[in-house]
């Protein structure tokens, strides 16, 4: 990919490719900025097909908040993603999707009103967080993983205020969260505030009570109870 000249030592075009980035954060600005209303963004695998749990739950959740009155935002491409948009057109929302550029081209999916496709992921992941008042985040793979450990360490450090990460099926996330408490916690990697930056669900509507009650309490500086004493019950 031309973009990868960005990360060699010498780019004979890197001013007009500053240019490029800069244009491109304009754009995503200007395309957050047509949400007109509070807005959570839904990550998950781009591999599941309708068949897939995560279908299903992806697709309740997101009609579910378009219901509640907010605009649901995803990668824009297939599997979870587009299940969550296409359950907020069912929920008489507004469904938004920020794709990327990719080798293998990622279409996006047939159920947005607000689409932009980006080059650079960095661009692409500003606009997930500016846009949110929260993260649900369903199984998914590297690229899942990258947005969930990004949120946190943004919440962690203090770079953004506060909101609601909500992880979707329990058993897919337990050993992470397992790991997590008995590695990180354990060797004092992390404290115990940031392990309770995540709470864990199997419950469509639990997943967006949380991220609804937190807009509406204005709760950017409350951290929900820790997750992982529930899971170890």
């Amino acid at each position: 990919m031309e973009d990868r000249r960005l990360f060699t030592r010498e780019d004979p075009a890197l001013e007009q490719r500053v240019h490029m980035i800069a244009d491109e954060f304009r754009r995503g600005f200007g395309a957050v900025s047509e949400i007109d209303r509070p807005a959570v963004t839904i990550f998950g695998s781009a591999r599941i097909g309708e068949a897939h749990a995560a279908y299903a739950a992806a697709r309740e959740t997101g009609r579910l908040f378009a219901e509640a009155g907010f605009a649901v935002v995803t990668g824009g491409g297939g599997g979870a993603m587009e299940a969550a948009n296409r359950g907020a057109k069912e929920g008489d929302g507004l469904s938004v999707g920020f794709n990327i550029e990719l080798p293998h081209e990622q279409r996006p999916n047939p159920y947005l009103d607000i689409e932009l496709t980006f080059r650079h992921f960095y661009a692409r992941k500003t606009m997930f967080v500016k846009a949110a008042e929260g993260f649900v985040i369903f199984p998914g793979g590297f690229g899942t993983l990258d947005e969930l450990f990004e949120s946190l360490t943004l919440i962690q450090t203090g770079k953004v205020l506060h909101f609601p990460v909500v992880l979707f099926d329990r058993a897919y996330w337990r050993p992470l969260l397992d790991w997590t408490r008995e590695a990180l916690l354990a060797q004092r990697m992390i404290s115990p505030e940031d392990v309770a930056l995540l709470l864990v669900t199997d419950d469509p509507a639990e997943a967006v009570q949380t991220v609804v009650d937190c807009y509406e309490k204005r709760c950017a500086h409350v951290v929900p109870a820790s997750p992982l004493k529930e899971d170890a019950q």
